[in-house]
């Protein structure tokens, strides 16, 4: 079943929640959570809406075992201390033993946690990640998480992931190929994958094979005419976060406008720099972005 814990969280009486299930928590106990400590240890500090998560959680068990009969919470090895508290909270207010079960967190070579709350995170909608940008992803991996991830995302055979996890450079290119393209298969389908690594393969060889594929902002040609900076525009395809990122990125020289490497900061696009209406821009190595001039194809 797929439950939604708004039904019963909506309308909770604040000041009856506290009586009720508040009384059952020790801040002293609740601080002692790896989680907490983490963000006790940050400079931003721990916000109460969070200090909040571990009960709101807790409750959540404790309305499953009474509506449903859950046994069994799962979750990432981040959940543990909010599934324990579930697992206290059922046993003190019902005298009945139910259970948890973690498991390691997805991380990069890095030790960044693949989530939907991280920076650069990808969706399986098509709506929020197209199939070209999903490809892109796990293209871009570190070397280091190459082998590990076509054992996680892949149904390839183990006798071929470890011939490919024998790959070195150039040949771990051919890997991270194979890696996006068996995942790209999986959420989206063979047509999206083969068109995907097909659009991956004319950018990268720099043809104009790519137009229907690579994440695409259309700007109105009044626009362009006025000329708009380039860091305004980098902003807006989402390139760059920041403005001061996308000064940043310039002058370290990872922006690249058809082709060619930008070295003024200050630039103004404008019309001059449109091939048949289009203008490729690319961030670093592999992330691409077009330019078009609304109304046309």
């Amino acid at each position: 079943m797929l439950i939604n814990n708004a039904d019963w969280l909506l309308n909770l009486n604040y000041i009856k929640f506290l009586r009720d299930i508040g009384k059952y928590f020790k801040v002293n106990e609740m601080i002692k959570a790896e989680a907490y400590k983490q963000r006790l240890d940050r400079q931003e500090g721990l916000s109460f809406i969070e200090f909040n998560y571990q009960i709101l959680q807790a409750y959540d068990f404790l309305v499953l075992s009474d509506k449903y009969n859950c046994l069994l919470q799962l979750g990432g090895d981040d959940q543990w201390g909010n599934i324990l508290a579930g697992i206290d909270l059922v046993r003190r207010t019902r005298n009945k033993k139910v259970y948890g079960l973690t498991f390691p967190l997805l991380t990069t070579a890095r030790g960044n946690k693949m989530g939907k709350t991280e920076s650069g995170a990808i969706w399986l909608d098509p709506l929020k990640t197209s199939p070209y940008e999903f490809y892109q992803y796990w293209i871009n991996a570190d070397d280091r998480d190459v082998a590990r991830f076509l054992n996680y995302f892949t149904f390839l055979p183990q006798e071929e992931i470890v011939n490919l996890e024998k790959s070195s450079l150039p040949e771990i290119r051919k890997a991270k190929e194979v890696l996006a393209f068996e995942a790209t298969k999986l959420a989206h389908g063979t047509d999206e994958a083969i068109k995907a690594q097909n659009a991956a393969k004319a950018v990268f060889a720099s043809t104009g094979d790519c137009a229907d594929f690579v994440p695409a902002t259309k700007i109105d040609a009044q626009r362009i005419l006025k000329g708009i900076s380039l860091v305004d525009l980098l902003c807006e395809t989402n390139l760059s976060k920041t403005k001061s990122e996308a000064r940043r990125l310039i002058e370290q020289g990872g922006i690249y406008l058809n082709g060619e490497k930008v070295d003024f900061v200050d630039m103004v696009v404008n019309e001059k720099f449109f091939e048949n209406s289009v203008i490729l821009i690319r961030r670093g190595k592999k992330k691409y972005h077009r330019i078009i001039l609304k109304g046309e194809n």
